[in-house]
Formats: C-alpha cells, structure tokens, sequence
C-alpha cells in the first residue's frame, strides 16, 4: 500500500495509497454514480431517485471535505515554509525548499485523482445523453 519514497513526504497524505484515500476514492465514485442515476431510477420509483440523491450529496460531502483537509495541510506547509514569499521576490531557495517543491509537484501526479474526475466526466456525459433520450426521444 504505502510507498517507500513517501516516507517523511510533507504530502505524504494527498498521493500515498492508504486505505483512506482508498476509502475516499470510493466514497467520491459511489456519490459520483448515484447522482448520476438519479433521472434512470426515478423512472423505476421516485423514492429510488430520492435516495441517490440522499447518498451521492452526502458522498460529496464526506468527499470534499476530505479533499479541503488535505488542501488546507498542503497550504499550511508552504505557508510555513515561507515558499510563496521566496519564489514571488526570487529569493534563493534551500535545499529543503527545493525538496517541498518536489513534493508539491509529486502529489499532484495522482492516479486515483485523474480516476475520479475521469469516471465524474463519463458519467455526466452517460446521465446527459440519458436525459435528452428520456426527455425527447422516448
């Protein structure tokens, strides 16, 4: 699960395979379906419909204030490291700034992250097509 190289990573939490960002990859891809199906299942039972809407806010949820966690620590450590300021004003950067930057830029190659908005571009594309179907061909 975990990678070696991560080890001591200040971002360490945004790209490393935990069963937490597991978890949350699922959360966001479940709330992702769910809101998505909301116009097929409405048409079996509106009570169907009102559930995936129930699930896939509250997916959102859990899923984005998962993900403002991670952002808000990620801003804390480049605050505190005075990195903005430096690279603004074309300051000399240490070593250990240099090794933030790389970290910066290492989370931000994330897998499950292009995944998720991958499935959220499929589906909404999938769910738009169904309801111009619905609404004027059926």
């Amino acid at each position: 699960m975990g990678n070696k190289k991560c080890e001591g990573c200040s971002q360490r939490k945004a790209c490393q395979d935990s069963l937490t960002s597991w978890a949350f990859f699922l959360v966001g891809i479940i709330a992702t379906i769910a809101l998505r199906v909301i116009v097929v299942v409405e048409e079996i039972d509106p009570a169907y419909g009102r559930v995936a809407w129930y699930v896939g806010v509250i997916g959102f949820i859990l899923f984005f204030v998962y993900k403002f966690r991670l952002l808000r620590e990620s801003a804390a450590i480049i605050k505190k490291s005075g990195l903005r300021r430096k690279i603004a004003q074309e300051k000399e950067l240490s070593r250990g700034d240099y090794v933030l930057l790389g970290e910066l830029v290492c989370a931000q190659d994330n897998w499950k992250e292009r995944m998720n908005f991958f499935i959220i571009f499929l589906l909404s594309g999938l769910a738009l097509l169904f309801a111009i179907y619905l609404d004027f061909f059926d």
